[in-house]
Order: C-alpha cells, then structure tokens, then sequence
C-alpha cells in the first residue's frame, strides 16, 4: 500500500557542507518521514559555505531555510591547520571561531533560521602521538579547543545548536565515521554506513524544533526498575545495588533520575499491588528512585494498555510524546498493538545491555532547557491529585471555585522569555497557529512598535503551575488586533484560562481603541483540540478570518483571579 504523505509538516532545510553531501541530503528527507515531517532539502555546491552566506544573492537566502545546516568535517579541518605555520597554529582554534561567528551573524542578520553545525570529529595526526594532549600547537589540542568553544558559543547564542558528530565518532569509531577510498575517489567525508547515523541525529533536532520530541517515560518495576519480583522475592532479595548484576539496574535509575531533572515525566506501571509496588521506594536504602520523582504511580491488576491510557489523560499528552520500558515481550508487544504512536524499545535481555541500548536510540532529544523543567514532576503529581479530587465533585462549577485559583499577568520580559520560547518550541496541541519562536525573535517582538505581549501563570491551591500560556497580538489595521500567537499548556485545560485570556486580550484591545480582535486557526495533524477554538469563544467567521467585536464583548465568567503583588 503506498503511504500518504499529504499530511506531513513541510519543512526547508538548508545543508551547506565543505565536501559532498549530496547522499546526506537524501538521508536527512528519508529520515524527517520517521517523524513525519515533508524535509525539502537545498544542497549547495560543494565547499560553498561562505559564498552561500556573504553573498546575499545567494541561492540559499533565495530558498529561505527554516534551519540551515553547516557541515565543516574535521578532516579539512586538518587540511586547512597544514598549511597553517607554527606560530598560527597555537591560536587556530580561535580564529576559526571567529570566523564561524561571523558566518552565524551574517546568516542570522539576513534571515530568520536556525543553524544547526556539525562539530568536529576528531583526527588525530599522531604527530606527537600522546604528548599532543601537552603540545597547544598540536592538531588534537586545538580541535579539542575549538569543540569546547562551539559550546560556549552555542550557549549565548539561542539560534545556534550544535549537532554532535564528535560523539558519534567516539561511540562508533574513527574508521566507522570516515573511508578514506570513499573520500579519495568521492569527496565524501562520510562513510556509507555513517550517512544515516549522523543524518537521524540531525533529524531528530529538526524534528525538535518542531515540537515532535518524548516528554514523558512510562516504567515496568520487576526486572525494569530492580532485578527479581517484589510481590515473590520480598523486599531484601531483589536485586539493586553495587553488586552483580544490581549494579545495572542502579545504574538505570541513575540515568532515569537525571531524565526526571531534566524534566521528563516520570511515570510507573506495573502490574502489581499497590503497596508492594510502593514499598522498594520508601524502604529500599539502594533505590535512586523515590516516589517524590514519579508524577504519576499506577500499580494494579488491570492491563498495562489501560493503565498507561489513564496516565495519558491525567497529563494530557499525546501518545507520541510517551516512552514505554518494560522487560517483557509480551507485554511491550501488546502496548505497540494497541497504542501504536507510543514508543516501545524493545530493551536486550540482560539488563547490562539497558543503557547503552537506549543511548543509542538517543529518545529523548531536545533543542531547549530551563529551570521550569525541574519542577514538572511536581506540577503532574500535583494534576494527579486533583483528577482524583475533582471526581468527588458533581458539580464542575464547585470544583473549580474551591481551586482558589489566580494568574500573574505579565508583558514578555528577561525572566519569562526563555520559558515562552521552549514552550514555542513544545505546544502542540494548544497552539492555534503553531508559530515557533527562538529567544532572539521573542526579544525583538517584545521590543517592537505595534506588538502587544503576556505571559500568563496559574496559581491554586495545590500548587504552581508555573508560566503555561503566552499571547503575542500585533496591529493588522487601524482598528484591528490580530492575534499572532497563542499556545497554553494542556495541563491546565479545562479550568476557565481561555475565557481568562480572551477577557485580557479583549481589554487591552478596548483599552487601545481597536475594534476588532482577529484570530486564525492553522491546522496541524496535533492540534486539533483548538479547531473550534475561536468559536466556542463567541468570535464570528468572516469567510477568512475569525472575528470579535471589542465594543459589545461582555467578559466571559471564569473562576481565575488576577494575582496582586
């Protein structure tokens, strides 16, 4: 049966490369179809980075690239640190900075784009074999140098992410990355079998620009988390620790603790009792894991189909953005059949075999990070809580009263933008237009004639949710404001924050004397949920755009109280 691809996200994709990479090109659009993204892909000649970017007649400003990638190989690197002389050498790193600065900033000033470069794989010359780690005028010094300076670049630079090839060569090797024959009669730098390596780690920051990325890891217990059966072999005889084969599953839990830091949802399923499941997370000394990581703990007697569809609603995410580990083939086969958009990797035999399996597969790419993301372990442990108190209210009106909730409205500032910018990057399903905005643009906005911007947070009496929605409105006409971006956090659906934010949007709009609110619906295959956004909100169609009238709108009741500082 032939595929229809008719629904995939169209994306331009730029690839500048100082050797072939015409095959890369074909790698990178077969791979966006694994993560459902249409990738148009321009390939500039060969070697032709800077003229493609000082020349503003070029045809990559022609195409218009939603990400450009720049691919310089460490092997002419090499080249170019040969014909360098002695004294030069000992700041090549620097210079090439330098100039890879200027190619971001020439880039970044002409076009909106975000560039993804390569870093260098290191090839060492053995010119003074170990003592070039002691010789700053060596080629392994100064490469190393240079790779440590792209980071720190990279870090104040919010359009600029790094791609890196330097860790796939050390996890694979020097001669799987590179093939001299193939390079000597090619010009390709990189090896067949490296192509769709390097091309699936590419793709899938591509694929997080795009808010298609795992939030959430749904964990088995028995030989998952711990080696042996709780409920059989009690408390004392399972097997974690820093001895045989517990060594393995500590170490898991290490890696899954640094998950739940960073902000991945960390959830347990487990077919089990209850209090047995729970007990090896309050008792156990060797246990990494404590409950108070886990957002949501589901320990029953019911299938592990049903069960993970129930945590599914309590976080209210897609299945797609949803891990799933569990030691048993059957039961990982029946979650695939049954939820097919979610995750399954299909974990080795020996659980020694866990970590580097699932470093490989890289499940967890991500193109933002901020102090907000701690915290989302809480915030869903503190959701869960109030699924289970909201059942016991027949009345949703009550439920919502007794929340005692208020928001905290706020113009985009320094503190707030980093946050708005990764939720850009991460709104799927609440985000009407599903326009991404990087640091660098939310700044400019904030700061322009015409614009108007808000962060929004919700407060209740359970907890912080934190920043979960941001509205940029922007003058169209005289009389009109048209809403250019509005996105919220699923968390928080249900509780009144869209009427809370059209009654602010509506305000500010009378305050400033336009008439009409405009508001536009883009479909994307995720966000569904705000099809009929615009007209539950009373707006009316015009034949191409949803419309409100400011002078007869009468604020829309919710629970949602202004907070006061």
């Amino acid at each position: 049966m032939k595929r229809d691809f008719s629904n995939f996200k169209k994306i331009k994709v730029a690839l500048l490369g100082d050797s072939a990479t015409q095959f890369l090109a074909k790698a990178i659009r077969g791979f966006g179809y694994e993560y459902q993204l249409d990738i148009n892909v321009f390939d500039a000649d060969f070697n032709q980075i800077d003229r493609q970017i000082f020349d503003a007649g070029s045809e990559l400003y022609s195409f218009n690239p939603e990400a450009t990638i720049v691919f310089e190989s460490g092997h002419k690197l090499l080249q170019k640190f040969n014909k360098t002389g002695e004294v030069g050498r000992k700041c090549f790193a620097d210079k090439q900075l330098e100039r890879i600065r200027l190619l971001t900033e020439t880039l970044q000033h002409k076009i909106t784009t975000k560039i993804i470069f390569l870093n260098y794989a290191e090839e060492d010359d053995r010119v003074f074999g170990n003592f070039a780690n002691k010789v700053e005028s060596s080629f392994i010094f100064q490469v190393r140098k240079l790779n440590y300076l792209l980071s720190e670049f990279a870090l104040g630079n919010s359009g600029f992410y790094i791609c890196d090839i330097s860790s796939i060569q050390n996890k694979a090797g020097r001669d799987f990355l590179f093939s001299p024959s193939i390079y000597i009669n090619n010009e390709m730098v990189l090896s067949i079998d490296a192509l769709p390596v390097v091309a699936a780690s590419i793709t899938q920051m591509i694929s997080a620009f795009n808010g298609k990325f795992k939030k959430c890891i749904v964990l088995d217990l028995d030989n998952t988390l711990w080696g042996g059966i709780i409920g059989d072999d009690g408390l004392n005889t399972i097997q974690i620790g820093n001895l045989g084969i517990g060594k393995a599953f500590t170490e898991f839990q290490y890696w899954l603790k640094k998950l739940q830091q960073r902000g991945i949802i960390t959830c347990i399923c487990s077919k089990n009792t209850e209090a047995i499941a729970i007990e090896p997370f309050e008792k156990h000394p060797d246990m990494i894991l404590r409950l108070k990581d886990i957002s949501v703990f589901v320990a029953n007697w019911e299938t592990k189909v049903d069960n993970i569809k129930h945590i599914q609603r309590i976080l209210n995410i897609g299945f797609d953005a949803m891990v799933f580990l569990d030691d048993n083939p059957f039961e990982r086969d029946m979650v695939r059949q049954n939820i097919p958009d979610i995750a399954v990797p299909e974990l080795p035999k020996d659980p020694a075999e866990y970590l580097e399996y699932l470093y490989s597969l890289n499940l967890f790419e991500t193109v933002s990070y901020s102090g907000e993301d701690s915290k989302r372990t809480e915030q869903y442990k503190i959701e869960s809580e109030r699924v289970k108190v909201q059942a016991s209210f027949a009345n949703e009106d009550d439920f919502l009263k007794s929340l005692e909730m208020f928001s905290d409205v706020q113009p985009f500032n320094s503190f707030s933008i980093p946050r708005i910018a990764q939720l850009s990057q991460r709104s799927n399903q609440f985000n009407v237009r599903t326009i991404r905005y990087a640091e660098d643009e939310l700044i400019q906005i904030s700061m322009k004639e015409g614009y108007f911007t808000f962060s929004f947070t919700l407060v209740d009496k359970y907890g912080d949710n934190g920043l979960i929605c941001a509205v940029i409105l922007k003058e169209r006409q005289p009389n009109e404001l048209f809403i250019d971006t509005w996105f919220m956090s699923c968390r928080v659906l249900k509780r009144g924050m869209e009427n809370f934010v059209l009654n602010h949007i509506a305000a500010i709009a009378l305050a400033n004397n336009y008439q009409l609110i405009i508001g536009e619906y883009i479909a994307t295959e995720k966000n569904q949920i705000v099809k009929d956004h615009y007209e539950k909100l009373g707006f009316d169609w015009n034949g191409s755009f949803w419309q409100l009238n400011t002078f007869t709108y009468k604020p829309k009741e919710c629970y949602i109280n202004v907070k006061i500082k």
